[in-house]
């Protein structure tokens, strides 16, 4: 299959995303597409996808020899709508995988991975041994077959990325377009997913990526098209300086790099005693114990479907400890309920940005961080709206106040949830893969933010899977493996 695009023009709630974008992708190639948030990224890959419609030119502006603003090269014949084409046609990113969490799709993985054979989002039917095995088979190519008979939302930010991938390729696809596909997974799913794109590049397969790390560039990149405020502004081959500078990490240290300050005891915030976290009746954290207290900042790392993002949750509140285990919060004592601490806490995370109402405005988002709420049940004060808007003054969020959450790209949503954090005023920021889907620059920004509230006195406990990401005045570290702590303690 072949695509073109000519003068396309893309506009969302009466705002110009993609301006005269004129692009000819043909089969085998593999494009990455970069550029910063909000520069239209991933409404591009929607275009090619067939899921969003091109703004038409005005009637006195068309030209009687123009070509459709957008066309397919099916089997040698040119269609001029995506519906000959939507069929061979697989998407991957972010946004569809948190449809899953949105819609409490909580089907089996190898049941995900089935829906592929038919196109379906869900089961439509029932499956027979042939379509297991299909499915089955994928998944032990991904390198994940020991995840077959697991529910997906029990499954970690990664794995169900990895999941995604074998459904995608399950549908036979011609065009494969992958939107910030590495992103989040640890070192062992990266490889086990290049391994499996690798093994696509004696094909005919046209590939269309995005990413905004070096470390999270695809195999076999060989094309670059890069936008800025919805332009294009390159479009050729990828040489390797092309890609360096579309594609700047924002990292300033790395883990090696981190300064450890010295431990002082100070009042304990949180305390874990032989905590038990348990989901859908099978345990995923086992006999956490640690204290977090006032002014330390904790790294928590390990693999995916190590438990990091459900510890984290425990410590906000949203999961609890199972009998014979206690979680202790300052403040927080017999009759006083856990939103109160919700309330002073700043919580970012992947499950919060999938979750969240598409419809709200970012101003309300913001303002709904003073309730630790999913937007509001009221509507916000004027002392609320101020605070709000100062804390988007300061995030340079301004702009985006009275737009909704569906008209933001992943990364400016994410930023947005920053700003929702900050609101609060917390003197705990909870931080579960926070720079997911930010441009270098902004995740440079956002790092020295956290760095100015740790020095500041805040604490901090942030789980990631880059060495870069780590706080440069980090103080501990807690290590899990298989629902286990394998260290806790100062930085080692």
């Amino acid at each position: 299959m072949d695509i073109e695009l000519n003068d396309l023009q893309l506009e969302r709630g009466g705002r110009r995303i993609l301006t005269n974008i004129c692009w000819h992708l043909t089969a085998g190639q593999h494009w990455l597409v970069a550029g910063g948030n909000g520069a239209g990224k991933t409404q591009l890959l929607k275009v090619l996808a067939g899921d969003v419609w091109p703004t038409p030119m005005p009637a006195s502006s068309s030209k009687p020899d123009a070509l459709p603003a957008r066309r397919y090269r099916v089997g040698g014949q040119w269609f001029n709508e995506p519906a000959e084409a939507k069929d061979a046609i697989a998407y991957v990113g972010p946004e569809r995988q948190d449809r899953y969490q949105r819609y409490g799709w909580d089907y089996l993985a190898w049941e995900v991975v089935a829906t592929g054979l038919y196109r379906t989002d869900i089961p439509l039917q029932r499956y027979g041994v042939t379509q297991r095995r299909r499915a089955d088979a994928l998944l032990k190519r991904a390198g994940i077959a020991a995840l077959s008979a697991r529910r997906f939302l029990s499954l970690s930010f990664g794995e169900r990325r990895l999941v995604l991938l074998a459904r995608a390729l399950a549908t036979r696809p011609q065009v494969l377009l992958l939107d910030e596909l590495l992103t989040g997974l640890d070192g062992a799913n990266r490889e086990r997913a290049r391994g499996l794109l690798a093994g696509l590049r004696s094909t005919r397969l046209l590939r269309v990526s995005t990413a905004h790390r070096i470390e999270d560039l695809p195999p076999g990149v060989d094309h670059l098209l890069r936008l800025e405020g919805g332009r294009i502004v390159y479009s050729g081959r990828a040489t390797a300086k092309a890609i360096a500078t579309a594609l700047e990490s924002g990292a300033r240290a790395t883990r090696d790099g981190v300064r450890r300050k010295r431990a002082v005891e100070r009042a304990a915030l949180v305390t874990f005693r032989n905590v038990d976290i348990y989901m859908d009746e099978k345990p995923v954290l086992r006999d956490i114990n640690f204290t977090l207290r006032r002014g330390e900042c904790w790294v928590v790392h390990g693999v995916n479907g190590s438990g990091k993002s459900t510890l984290l949750r425990a410590v906000y509140g949203d999961h609890h400890a199972a009998f014979g285990g206690e979680i202790l919060r300052a403040g927080i004592g017999a009759g006083v309920p856990v939103s109160v601490f919700k309330e002073r806490t700043g919580f970012v995370a992947p499950q919060l940005q999938a979750d969240y109402p598409r419809y709200l405005t970012v101003l309300d988002t913001v303002v709904s961080g003073l309730h630790a709420s999913y937007g509001l049940n009221e509507p916000a004060t004027a002392a609320e709206l101020r605070r709000a808007r100062r804390v988007l003054k300061r995030h340079q969020l301004t702009e985006f106040e009275q737009r909704t959450l569906g008209e933001l790209s992943y990364g400016q949503v994410r930023r947005v949830l920053f700003a929702r954090a900050a609101v609060t005023a917390a003197k705990l920021m909870l931080l579960d893969e926070p720079y997911t889907g930010l441009s270098g620059a902004a995740r440079t920004a956002f790092q020295q933010a956290l760095e100015q509230e740790i020095d500041a006195g805040i604490t901090v406990m942030i789980a990631t899977h880059y060495d870069s990401e780590w706080p440069r005045h980090a103080t501990h570290e807690i290590e899990l493996r298989r629902g286990r702590v394998r260290y806790a303690g100062v930085i080692r």
